[in-house]
């Protein structure tokens, strides 16, 4: 399969981020994608550089002063002092209910909140670069399947799919999913379905297409009453105006076997079979593994080539795009399982 891998993801690499109320070393790292590399290139993947340019798509998925101040942000921090080169901004205030978000700050910390769901999402100089790379991953695997291509894997990090039309979150930035749905779309794909089996559900992709009938979103994921993100991803949104009923949500208790897992899937796989998509987008989240430091489903190693086989009898053409999953040394092998088996 033809893997798209980001040559300049190193350039993404914060060192730290509050989880638990602490400041700790980042759980969303440049190993990740090593792990993966060193998998795919042991297994004799087709691997690649993105040289599509996901511009005109990215302005049909997020909003133009969200775009510009992701491309201007880490300039503007280091604007306002020399010695903030060295320092990871984090936001401290946000725009919550009653406080308007429609005038944009022109404090650089009150403007980080206002594109911030949380304060777990730092930047660095490189951030721009990287995301951008991963954004044009996307939609150069989009325009791959619309020449014919069976399964394009996206080998890119940071992940993508808790960003919203103009809010970053849970290390995701631009929505590389809602990228690819978007250019299989404006490739000439009639309706596109999503499918999200990351631990933690896919807000930001729900948000983007949640009035939309042509994209389908489908979500396996922890149960938001206890697991981030949250305020989304509860089985009673099933979309709005023209994309009533192309949202589902299946959120599972912390805990969840793999055979529970798996039977949730096959209502997924069933809704997508309905939809008579012409494309899917899968964001394949790999910390359902059993050992994933921040996540609590209990899939196997050997349950990543059981989900690569279930998702090859849909018959669709797939666009795989890599999101969570930080248990970094088994990333790779859970990941080209998947891809293997589809394939």
């Amino acid at each position: 399969m033809i893997t798209f891998f980001g040559n300049l993801h190193e350039g993404h690499a914060p060192a730290s981020e509050f989880y638990r109320g602490e400041l700790v070393p980042c759980f969303e790292k440049p190993a990740r994608a090593h792990y993966v590399q060193a998998q795919l290139a042991l297994r004799g993947h087709d691997v690649r550089t993105p040289a599509a340019d996901s511009r005109a798509v990215l302005a049909r998925i997020h909003t133009p002063r969200y775009l510009q101040f992701l491309e201007t942000a880490w300039q503007q921090w280091g604007a306002l002092d020399t010695a903030n080169a060295a320092v990871q901004p984090f936001p401290s205030v946000w725009p919550v209910r009653g406080l308007r978000s429609d005038v944009e700050p022109v404090n650089f910390i009150a403007k980080l909140g206002l594109y911030s769901m949380d304060n777990g999402t730092p930047l660095v100089e490189g951030t721009w670069r990287v995301i951008k790379q991963a954004a044009d991953a996307a939609a150069h695997a989009a325009q791959l399947i619309g020449q014919g291509e069976r399964g394009v894997f996206c080998a890119t990090r940071p992940p993508g799919h808790h960003a919203g039309a103009d809010f970053m979150g849970g290390y995701c930035f631009l929505n590389n999913a809602a990228v690819a749905a978007q250019a299989l779309r404006d490739g000439g794909c009639e309706r596109v379905a999503i499918l999200d089996v990351d631990f933690h559900h896919g807000n930001g992709t729900q948000e983007i297409f949640y009035d939309r009938a042509d994209v389908l979103f489908v979500s396996l994921h922890g149960d938001p009453l206890t697991e981030y993100p949250f305020y989304l991803g509860h089985a009673d949104e099933r979309g709005h105006g023209a994309g009533e009923g192309f949202n589902l949500n299946l959120p599972m208790p912390a805990g969840t076997p793999a055979d529970r897992w798996f039977a949730a899937l096959e209502v997924a796989c069933e809704r997508i079979v309905r939809h008579r998509a012409d494309a899917l987008v899968v964001s394949l989240g790999l910390d359902t593994f059993e050992g994933d430091p921040i996540s609590k489903f209990k899939l196997s190693t050997a349950d990543y080539s059981r989900l690569g086989e279930r998702l090859k009898r849909l018959g669709l053409p797939a666009v795989f795009i890599l999101e969570g999953g930080y248990a970094a040394a088994q990333l790779g092998v859970n990941a080209v399982n998947v891809i293997d088996a589809f394939e």
